[in-house]
């Protein structure tokens, strides 16, 4: 099977709602899920949702838990997924769904949202012309330079071992009390031009492929119009963290998920499909 048909059942995944939807010719050109049919727009009173029809035993409970448990797959999901979203975002405000939210058909999919009219008509307005910048915060390796220092040190005896053990800790503690005090405050700063901002838990080194952690891991929602502000203060802050050996990132601007509270969609299957 290429793509979903009469001759196989169908469910309606929804990607994202809008109530400025992009041409249909624009849609049906962007690539969905695997053995889907086109994207298309699902009319739900004045709110318009992306959805594309999927098969129902790829897409059932069971078999897409299976999929999504192998990494490829949960790529290749995750891949289709934003380039609905994106597609749908590129004629004006979006809610990005959680990936595979399904319902049974279409009918349910309208009921769900327009059940939920007001709140979503309240985040498009509130995500209207703004866009959301990520900012990462790297602190110093203290620990692999100071192991490699004790590696190379030739103690005289135990008493001074130990002695040298207890001052590396100490400095590396403070090393790091001062980079996260650091973090803190270029958090509060860019907080200044943002109209929200979320903090994501940091992720690991074996995630960010770096050597250093990662102290801070925030996305910030920032008016259109203070975009040029907003990236010349990270830029500014950057530059004033590399005497202390912090690095400031920043990438963007992305489309808001961090600002689509799940709490204000639907986010579950809500019905069974076909697990």
């Amino acid at each position: 099977m290429t793509r979903a048909d009469a001759s196989y059942p169908t469910v309606t995944c929804v990607f994202a709602v809008t109530d400025t939807p992009p041409p249909d010719q624009v849609l049906s050109a962007t690539p969905g899920h695997d053995g889907g049919g086109p994207l298309r727009i699902l009319a739900a009173g004045p709110l318009h949702l992306i959805v594309q029809d999927v098969p129902a035993a790829d897409f059932g409970e069971a078999a897409l838990a299976e999929r999504l448990g192998r990494p490829e797959e949960l790529e290749r999901c995750a891949r289709a997924h934003h380039r609905g979203v994106e597609t749908a975002a590129s004629a004006g405000p979006v809610v990005p769904f959680p990936m595979a939210t399904l319902y049974l058909d279409d009918a349910n999919a309208v009921r769900a949202v327009t059940a939920r009219e007001t709140s979503l008509r309240a985040l498009l307005d509130r995500l209207c012309d703004r866009t959301e910048w990520a900012v990462k915060v790297y602190g110093p390796c203290t620990a692999a330079a100071s192991a490699a220092a004790a590696a190379g040190a030739q103690p005289a005896d135990g008493r001074s071992y130990l002695r040298r053990a207890s001052d590396r800790r100490r400095t590396e503690r403070e090393s790091r009390e001062r980079a996260l005090a650091l973090a803190h405050a270029v958090d509060r700063e860019l907080r200044r031009y943002a109209v929200a901002a979320t903090r994501h838990r940091p992720q690991s080194e074996q995630l960010t492929g770096r050597s250093v952690p990662q102290l801070l891991n925030v996305a910030y929602l920032v008016d259109d119009g203070r975009r040029d502000e907003f990236v010349r203060a990270v830029g500014e802050l950057a530059c004033d963290a590399v005497p202390s050996a912090v690095e400031v990132t920043m990438s963007g601007p992305w489309i808001p998920y961090s600002f689509a509270r799940p709490d204000e969609v639907e986010c579950t299957v809500h019905q069974e499909v076909g697990a």
